[in-house]
């Protein structure tokens, strides 16, 4: 026997089965384009020289694990439809004298063909556009474009050795499906359904208790790090819960119209019902299989959009002037009035010296201290095991205690306390008590504010925030004097000191970077060895990094969502080709028996509509309810405009609606030629 013959039919099978296998060679090219391009940039020296250069290294290192992993589960679901679809052609190979070890041959040169073709193309085609895709990036984080065109070794090694591991993983799998079956299973196995199902309950009850657990988590989480703690474990229960009910209910659905008697004997419905019925538990792991992936697509790109369109008020939520400076003092008496006014005055002879304008001043203090919200009452030094306990720690709190003269002047109100009284405003936390209790000292609240706005290095506290107003620092002496476990003061002393500039970003950039280390003396004296640190921030300064790390988010959600978004087309094209297949005989008995054209393509569109866009539903469904939770993680990068947000979900959610569509309607228009050659 030629060296040729297991190489040739290797290639007559790719060649005759080019419906199914076109589709599955373009997405594995896809694929492998789409993790040269992240590890590219991973590598590239060019996003490197970024400000935040190996924060958006780290990104993409993520991502090419993302779409790793994706990869493995991806390729062995789509592997499994061109496998059934070559069953009956090895079985008439073995039926005509071909042994299991020889249709292997076959196999293993098919594989291997296919990752050849798919790993030279995928990697030419992302070393094509690698460089537009770091000048995309690049231009996205406001850097400086460079354009040397090169090519990673690291991540062309890296490809192939990955996905040379995926294709020999596969090549197993397919030997093994080949080595358990006889000639006769192989020959039927594309015409053999399945049996009824029966409608298991016990399975739908159970998959709809798993989502309403996480929908529990993800609308019940209080603040953000538990939000972020619990998103994982809410994920992993969706995917459970979405694949019990879709196979459950698909089968349950098509019991029900199987029983209503007016719907199911009627000829545009009749042999739909009956065709989904006997393939209902794979039809609904499909359908779970693009419902999980359309969540997939939706909140990532919502969220990364999200992320980058709003990294302005981000900016500005963090740093509310061109210039914040914090000071940090060792205990309370360095928020007196006479050590500001001598940092006031020290501060606007520097900025003075430097030919500086300060304009917009703003002088905040604060008395800010963590503890465990029990209704009224603040343990300020719990145990370990209370801080892990899951439920405790949606009641840790940070306290920030202001002076209500400050909270007159950022709202413009004449708000007046007495003594032992405060106005509270409760962030990401309910309050409702009358009082507030921290050991001894007890605060009467004779109000409750949700209009205030938090800014600066509040903005990035990730605990539930409560603001206490006071009429007077010297209220909060027996605060001030708690001790944490180690010995330490439990409370801070911050006077967050900003001002805006009449210089431009470079000049600001370098007072900011050199205000502490030239005039750190002259400030130091201003607080009579009362100040313990010193913490000097700007918008220019940091604003490379936000749009580094907003804009490698942003990046990276694109990738991974187009890819994910192949992913569910090609799912949905290999269920309606191989459906079609299965349909194929059914229908062309019927046209014998003489079922017009017309009235096939009505059974066609009757049974793609009546499940197809459950997928779309349950993706809605599952979006909705992790609103609350995603609006939480937000907070992690200052986020805080909750509309922004809606809108980017909204207009995320309508795109793959109509893209959705799109599909459907080119799906099912092969669904038809397959089965009537109707166009």
């Amino acid at each position: 026997m030629k060296k040729s013959f297991y190489p040739s039919l290797a290639l007559d099978g790719i060649k005759k089965n080019k419906r199914m296998y076109f589709p599955y060679i373009l997405t594995f090219i896809g694929i492998i384009a789409m993790f040269y391009i992240i590890s590219f940039l991973q590598f590239s020296a060019s996003v490197k020289l970024l400000p935040s250069g190996e924060t958006v290294a780290l990104i993409m290192k993520f991502g090419s694990l993302v779409i790793s992993i994706f990869a493995v589960i991806f390729l062995f679901y789509t592997n499994s439809f061109l496998i059934k679809s070559r069953k009956k052609e090895f079985g008439l190979y073995n039926i005509l004298g071909m042994n299991k070890r020889d249709i292997g041959k076959i196999l293993f040169y098919e594989t291997l063909f296919v990752y050849l073709i798919s790993v030279g193309l995928g990697l030419f085609l992302g070393i094509v556009i690698s460089k537009l895709a770091e000048l995309g990036m690049v231009n996205i984080m406001g850097g400086k474009v460079d354009y040397n065109f090169y090519i990673s070794p690291d991540s062309c090694v890296f490809a192939i050795v990955i996905f040379g591991i995926i294709s020999l993983l596969i090549f197993v799998n397919c030997l093994r499906q080949i080595k358990f079956s006889t000639a006769v299973s192989l020959l039927k196995s594309e015409n053999h359904g399945e049996k009824p199902p029966k409608a298991n309950w016990v399975f739908g009850i159970l998959g709809v208790l798993v989502l309403a657990v996480a929908y529990y988590l993800a609308v019940l989480v209080k603040n953000p790090i538990s939000a972020l703690s619990m998103f994982f474990i809410a994920v992993i229960l969706v995917i459970i819960g979405t694949c019990l009910v879709l196979i459950s209910t698909s089968v349950l659905i098509c019991k029900i119209l199987q029983k209503n008697k007016r719907y199911y004997y009627k000829k545009n419905h009749f042999i739909s019902v009956s065709s989904m019925s006997y393939r209902m538990k794979r039809n609904g792991a499909g359908l779970a299989s693009i419902c999980v992936l359309a969540t997939m697509v939706l909140v990532m790109i919502s969220t990364t959009s999200c992320l980058y369109f709003g990294k302005e008020d981000s900016i500005n939520s963090r740093y509310p002037r061109d210039i914040n400076i914090d000071f940090i003092y060792n205990d309370i008496s360095g928020l007196d009035d006479d050590i500001t006014k001598n940092i006031n005055k020290t501060i606007l002879d520097i900025s003075k010296e430097n030919n500086i304008k300060p304009n917009n001043v703003s002088i905040g203090k604060s008395v800010f201290i963590s503890g465990i919200l029990n209704k009224n009452k603040v343990d300020v030094n719990p145990t370990l095991g209370k801080v892990m306990n899951t439920s405790v720690m949606n009641n840790l709190c940070t306290f920030y205690f202001i002076p209500i003269s400050d909270y007159n002047n950022l709202t413009q109100k004449n708000e007046k306390l007495n003594k032992g009284e405060v106005i509270i405003s409760a962030i990401r936390k309910d309050f409702s008590g009358n009082s507030l209790c921290f050991g001894n000292t007890v605060f009467n609240v004779v109000k409750t504010v949700d209009d205030f706005k938090i800014k600066g290095q509040m903005s990035v506290n990730t605990n539930p925030i409560i603001m206490v107003f006071v009429n007077d620092f010297k209220e909060l002496d027996n605060i001030a004097k708690l001790k944490s476990k180690n010995g330490d003061n439990a409370a801070g002393f911050r006077l967050e000191y900003g001002f805006d500039v009449n210089i431009n970003k470079e000049q600001q950039i370098d007072f900011a970077k050199n205000f502490e280390k030239s005039y750190g003396n002259r400030i130091f004296d201003c607080g009579k060895e009362k100040i313990d640190s010193i913490f000097v921030e700007g918008r220019e300064v940091n604003r490379a990094d936000f749009y580094g790390t907003y804009g490698g988010f942003f990046y990276l959600g694109i990738i991974l969502s187009t890819v994910f978004i192949f992913a569910a087309v090609l799912i949905i094209y290999y269920k309606q080709i191989s459906e079609g297949y299965e349909d194929k005989d059914r229908f062309n008995i019927m046209q014998k028996v003489g079922m017009t054209k017309k009235e096939i393509k009505k059974n066609v569109n009757s049974q793609l509509l009546t499940v197809f866009f459950l997928p779309l539903v349950f993706s809605l469904l599952h979006l909705i309810f992790a609103f609350p939770m995603i609006r939480k993680m937000l907070l992690l990068f200052s986020l805080n405009d909750t509309s922004l947000f809606l809108i980017t979900t909204f207009i995320s959610f309508a795109a793959f609606a109509l893209l959705y569509a799109i599909v459907y309607k080119k799906t099912s228009n092969s669904y038809l030629k397959i089965v009537s050659n109707i166009k």
